[in-house]
């Protein structure tokens, strides 16, 4: 089990852990640092090695006397000057800058155990987690009086070193390896082999006071010498304690890890003020070249966004904007345009939105980490007005859209219609082309009755389809009033057609109704004229047989030789002369049977046609 190792209360390791907690009075304010490896933790158990103990022994007595001289004191016996918890509370107290809580003044085990318990509460409040106990300290045991100072020394000392974002024992290691690179024969690779030969400390002493060593006279066969070279001026010339033995360190195979370590810190917060002063001026140059930066992201920001809402203002009328010229073909090159913008125009826009949005929040951060005041675009450029613009653009785009499809499916609509409209009204035409003139004509008035029945037979048919043709006719209505109802742009042409076939319908059907009664009446009347053309047959066929046989014996020669001859002759004149009235009315009756059928044609507007029953001429 560990002697002592940094953890949380929960078992965490790292910095994530910065709860509070409370521990013997102490605010459990800082975080656990985890940069201890295990070959580093104690075994209570395990057995010190003796010359590694005895380097720890001289080196931390030697490092808390740097400090307990600030208030006039010190230590001999590390084991021993800290039983009773008193120098331990004020050693804690210089290397922290804090006050703890008041010490017993008593003599007793208990007082002792109480103030060495008020130290380690106060380690504890650091973030440390100890595995030693105060009785441990109170009775002496150097092997947990090591761990414990040897916790401190991390804690204080090293925990707080930070090189280019290492911290604690990689930050030192990193911070030696970066001041001897320049440097011969020097290869700081850990804290014991790599600064055994002094070649490492001396050229830390050189690389910051070049003034107090000529490094280019030491050599790597001299390590007593160069031990004791460097131990010798820092301890005159940069106050820094003699914590090593160069003895010791030479004839160790390897020196102690944590004596080393100790005595290589109190080097880096000897050389803390140039460092800093090199960090300040690296930090000042980072600080200006970052604002720098910022600044340029800030024009940047800047342009962009004015840039990107000045296009979001010029687009967005072009997509409110319902104009068209209502033509299939001038809406499908809007649709064209649309296309080309959401596939060439937005896509460059879109992308620098997201980077608007990136570099707002990159820059924000920046400032942020850098403590420096949250930038603020300029009125009407901040990241939700533009997320407003864009979320403006793109109802506008999808109104547009809606639109400009709904008119395309209404102009592919009113485009069939129009083609529908054309054709139904060019069949109906051509159905329709002299029609008018056909029922409008008179040639039933000069025909015969199987002519005329014929002709009212072709009527009735005409009737049949003409009564066919009437849906037509009304799905023509019907298209010319959805496409005025769509909005054709070719309205009044369609309106005109329509009127005009719709009138010419009227027309046709008033004049088929007026040619069917005009055939049954013609029919009623030749049928009268036809009855009296039979009887006229009838009549002078007989009549004209008559006269002929009397004018054959009026005009006949005959030889009489006899009185009874003459009497005979005479009688059958008496008897001729005697028909000829009744022959008179015959003749007045078949004339007037002409003369009414020729009477009843003109009455009625008939032409007077030849008897079909007889070719025999009134005249």
């Amino acid at each position: 089990m560990s002697a002592y190792y940094y953890q949380d209360a929960d078992g965490h390791n790292g910095v994530q852990y910065q709860q509070q907690q409370y521990n013997g009075g102490y605010p459990q304010q800082y975080p656990v640092d985890d940069y201890m490896v295990p070959e580093e933790e104690w075994e209570r158990e395990a057995v010190l090695d003796p010359a590694w103990e005895r380097q720890q022994k001289k080196t931390f007595t030697a490092w808390c006397n740097s400090h307990l001289r600030k208030v006039g004191t010190s230590i001999e016996n590390i084991e021993e000057d800290f039983q009773n918890g008193l120098k331990l509370m004020l050693l804690l107290e210089v290397i922290s800058n804090e006050q703890l809580i008041k010490p017993d003044r008593g003599r007793m085990r208990f007082h002792k155990i109480a103030n060495v318990n008020k130290a380690l509460d106060f380690i504890t409040s650091k973030g440390v987690k100890l595995m030693v106990g105060a009785e441990e300290i109170v009775d002496g045991n150097l092997k947990m009086t090591l761990g414990m100072i040897w916790t401190i020394i991390l804690r204080f000392a090293i925990q707080d070193i930070s090189v280019e974002e290492m911290s604690a024992k990689e930050g030192l290691l990193l911070w030696c390896q970066r001041k001897t690179a320049p440097y011969k024969n020097v290869n700081v690779q850990n804290f014991h082999i790599s600064f055994k030969d002094g070649l490492a400390f001396c050229a830390l002493i050189h690389r910051h006071r070049p003034d107090l060593l000529d490094y280019s006279k030491l050599t790597k066969d001299d390590p007593l010498g160069n031990l004791n070279l460097a131990f010798d001026i820092a301890e005159k010339h940069l106050d820094i304690p003699k914590m090593l033995d160069a003895e010791d360190m030479v004839n160790t195979v390897r020196p102690d890890e944590k004596s080393v370590m100790t005595y290589v810190s109190a080097y880096y917060h000897a050389f803390a003020g140039v460092y800093k002063a090199e960090q300040a001026a690296s930090r000042i140059c980072k600080v200006l070249s970052v604002n720098q930066e910022n600044e340029q992201m800030m024009a940047e920001y800047e342009r962009l966004a004015s840039d990107l809402l000045e296009w979001i203002r010029k687009k967005k009328p072009w997509l409110e904007n319902r104009a068209t010229d209502n033509t299939l073909h001038g809406t499908q090159a809007k649709l064209g345009e649309f296309r080309d913008y959401c596939r060439s125009q937005k896509p460059p826009r879109l992308s620098q939105k997201a980077k608007l949005e990136t570099d707002f929040n990159t820059l924000q951060t920046r400032l942020r980490l850098s403590n420096r005041p949250a930038f603020t675009p300029t009125e009407g450029k901040l990241i939700v007005n533009i997320v407003d613009a864009w979320k403006d653009l793109e109802l506008a785009e999808k109104g547009f859209e809606d639109w400009l499809l709904r008119e395309l499916r209404r102009l592919e609509r009113l485009d069939h219609l129009a083609k529908k409209f054309q054709h139904k009204c060019n069949i109906h035409e051509e159905w329709s082309y002299g029609k008018i003139d056909l029922l409008t004509s008179s040639d039933f008035k000069r025909c015969s009755l199987n002519d005329l029945r014929a002709l009212s037979r072709k009527h009735l048919a005409f009737e049949s389809d003409l009564a066919a043709h009437q849906d037509r006719v009304e799905q023509i209505a019907a298209i010319a009033q959805e496409l005025n109802v769509l909005g054709y742009d070719q309205i009044v042409m369609v309106n005109q057609r329509c009127q005009r076939i719709c009138n010419e319908w009227d027309q046709l059907g008033d004049l088929t109704h007026k040619r069917r009664i005009a055939l049954t009446d013609a029919e009623r009347i030749v049928e009268r004229i036809d009855t009296l053309f039979l009887e006229y047959a009838k009549k002078a066929s007989p009549y004209v047989n008559w006269l002929d046989g009397a004018r054959e014996d009026l005009v006949d020669m005959f030889f009489i030789h006899t009185l009874d001859e003459i009497r005979g002759l005479i009688e059958a004149h008496h008897q001729f002369k005697a028909t000829l009235g009744e022959a008179d009315a015959e003749y007045k009756n078949i004339i007037r049977l002409v003369t009414e059928a020729r009477q009843t044609c003109q009455e009625n507007g008939l032409e007077f046609v030849s008897n079909p029953y007889s070719n025999i001429k009134p005249e």
